[in-house]
């Protein structure tokens, strides 16, 4: 068997072109993009541009474990519900109820970046329109679920997942909440997002307001 190759992707705009040309030659209905916050505007960026789509942004927050706030058990938009992965709840003996206030807090942070990157504008119109909603990578998915349940609220008339790479079990998760989820790659030893790309550093929000103000202009 050959040794594993790394690092498919030089950076997110890169890896958005290669997803760009994944999804290019399909049949899409009015599309909008939705790049997720941060790191997947980069990537949403170039499949826009593509697609002749507008660009958007949208923001789902992890909600933390209890003193390990790097383990997601959950995420939560700006407006709906939060989602909590319910098996990691019973591993760890929690509720939806222990995790309030860490999910306030989140929520809290998912309005605050919603109104610093729109900058007073009205997020770009999704019902009865073919949606994208965009991320750098697809690893646990809790972030994406809660992120495709509040598009869905919306009322898309398709309502489409896209990354460049996947886990593969993340990625037939979300197809309870997608219509379609599309990868570029799905390795089956998927260790994390950042082993695919020479370059991962943080995008940053000023590196996104950039990205949704030229697209707007």
């Amino acid at each position: 068997m050959s040794p594993v190759t790394y690092r498919t992707f030089a950076d997110r705009r890169g890896a958005g072109r290669q997803l760009a040309d994944h999804l290019g030659h399909r049949d899409w209905s009015d599309p909008v993009v939705l790049g997720l916050a941060r790191g997947g505007v980069p990537v949403a960026a170039e499949v826009a541009r593509e697609l002749g789509a507008p660009l958007d942004v949208a923001v789902s927050r992890k909600i933390g474990a209890p003193d390990h706030p790097e383990f997601g058990v959950g995420a939560v938009t700006a407006d709906g519900p939060p989602f909590y992965d319910d098996s990691t709840l019973r591993m760890l003996r929690l509720r939806p109820y222990d995790m309030q206030r860490v999910c306030d807090a989140e929520r809290a942070e998912a309005r605050r970046r919603v109104r610093h990157y729109q900058r007073g504008r009205e997020p770009v119109a999704v019902r009865g329109r073919d949606v994208l909603v965009v991320d750098d990578g697809l690893a646990t998915g809790v972030t994406a679920k809660a992120a495709l349940r509040a598009v869905r609220q919306a009322e898309p008339s398709r309502l489409v997942f896209a990354a460049p790479v996947c886990a593969p079990q993340s990625a037939a998760m979300l197809q309870t909440e997608a219509d379609e989820v599309v990868c570029v790659a799905k390795p089956e030893d998927f260790r994390a997002v950042g082993l695919w790309y020479d370059d991962f550093s943080q995008t940053t929000d000023e590196e996104v307001v950039s990205l949704l103000e030229a697209a707007w202009t």
